[in-house]
């Protein structure tokens, strides 16, 4: 019990057959998530079966995330030539007309960022390599200068980093299928491109009407606004989730581990698990092993004591997706085990009352020197604030429904059973011997109940 670091693995075409995904839990995956910017709503609901059915045969809570595309922005098509070079100063223009473009234009479809674009704003394509300023905005065209340039290709989307978009958080494809999704039960809904906190309370809206299923929301964080609003978002949300691949186009790229840093930081103070993603293993999409770089990314996650690494194309696509997740979670656990050695870490986050109870929690286990906190979880909220204060033991949560064990997935630290008997029971020694602890005292947590017990 070394590794309190969760991983999160992407499930795609390389890691869906029962045999994989076996090798993978097994390997140490605690989470699951299914991008339904991929595949039809009936296939990526034949994954949920699977990974529950896999999950039950193991007897481990796997938690999973269904994971919305959001509005995706996307230039229009070209003529034949499907692309075109797009050189430093010439002008550009994005227009209303649906005809296929040309080097001088192309079709913008999306009416909401045509209305949202001011003279100065950036429009950002291919991953940042080119870059359009806004020159002038009309009804029906924008006029751009190239400060960057590139081959420009047909249906490429762009992010705009300087522009709040007056668009809905869900498309009419993230309705259908958030609504396919909730007839699977997920346990959490990651949702793309959040600006605002309104937009968490909208979708929390739309799930409640559909399904009384206790699904948690996770936020993406990918535009310049989010961060600037990440306290209000992370307080509507459940988790929160750092994309850093369009964070990294849409902020200057030094800024994106510092921009991490801070919402890691503002999470653990508002008691939100929160989720480190792309690129951190990305070379083993075909390559046996990883940089040294990527080991250190990963490492660094743990020592800033994230709740969850997680994968993308490594495993989705990858050649070997057992290997990737066999490799984060040799990193992690020994990066776990040295960042663990700082046991007062607890007590550094700013703004945490110094008599907030579960920060109490934690320094009772510090000061008593126990070996394991168990909390009796009716539902997530106590056990992932203790596990926010970063105690440095493990915090086993008996729970007796398999969405709380599964949500529990995510959060650092904490390894859920379910298991009604002993919740029922209150059995707490028996819960800690199933992870070898045999001696020692505990702090128990029992709703508003904190007590301290020693195991012979």
């Amino acid at each position: 019990m070394t590794r309190f670091t969760k991983i999160t693995a992407s499930i795609g075409p390389n890691c869906e057959t029962e045999e994989v995904l076996t090798r993978m839990i097994k390997s140490g995956v605690n989470l699951c998530r299914l991008n339904f910017s991929h595949d039809t709503g009936d296939v990526q609901g034949a994954k949920i079966d699977m990974i529950r059915s896999v999950s039950e045969k193991l007897n481990i809570p796997v938690g999973i995330i269904v994971d919305i595309q959001g509005p995706k922005h996307r230039i229009g098509n070209f003529e034949t030539e499907n692309h075109y070079p797009l050189k430093i100063g010439q002008k550009f223009i994005l227009d209303s007309d649906p005809t296929p473009g040309n080097e001088n234009r192309v079709h913008l479809p999306d009416v909401d960022v045509m209305k949202s674009l001011n003279v100065g704003d950036r429009v950002l394509l291919n991953d940042g390599k080119i870059e359009l300023k806004v020159d002038a905005v009309f009804d029906d065209k924008i006029e751009t200068t190239v400060v960057r340039g590139d081959e420009i290709w047909s249906r490429r989307g762009f992010n705009l980093p300087d522009t709040e978009i007056n668009t809905e958080i869900l498309t009419p494809k993230d309705k259908a299928d958030l609504e396919y999704a909730l007839t699977k039960k997920p346990d959490w809904i990651a949702l793309s491109f959040v600006q605002r906190a309104e937009d968490i309370a909208y979708v929390r809206d739309f799930i409640n009407e559909r399904t009384s299923y206790p699904v948690k929301i996770i936020a993406k964080i990918e535009r310049p606004n989010a961060v600037e609003r990440i306290t209000d978002i992370a307080i509507a949300a459940d988790a929160i989730m750092i994309a850093r691949g369009d964070l990294a186009v849409e902020l200057p790229f030094e800024m994106v581990p510092a921009v991490s840093r801070h919402i890691i930081r503002e999470c653990r103070k508002l008691n939100r698990p929160v989720i480190m993603a792309t690129q951190m293993l990305s070379s083993m999409v075909h390559s046996e092993f990883p940089t040294r770089a990527e080991i250190s990314d990963v490492a660094n996650a743990a020592y800033l004591r994230t709740d969850s690494t997680m994968t993308s194309e490594e495993t989705t696509i990858g050649d070997n997706p057992v290997n990737v997740i066999n490799t984060m979670n040799k990193i992690l656990d020994y990066s776990d085990t040295d960042a663990i050695a700082n046991p007062y870490d607890w007590s550094r986050v700013d703004n945490v009352p110094e008599n907030d109870w579960s920060r109490s929690v934690s320094s009772m286990a510090y000061l008593n020197k126990a070996v394991a906190i168990v909390v009796f979880a009716r539902d997530t909220e106590i056990a992932m604030q203790i596990s926010c204060r970063r105690p440095d033991i493990p915090i086993i949560a008996v729970c007796s429904e398999n969405v709380i064990a599964n949500q529990l997935c995510l959060s650092r630290g904490i390894f859920p059973i379910c298991d009604p008997y002993l919740f029922g029971q209150r059995d707490a020694f028996n819960a800690v011997r199933q992870f070898g602890i045999g001696t020692g005292k505990l702090v128990i947590v029992d709703d508003d109940k904190i007590s301290l017990r020693t195991l012979d």
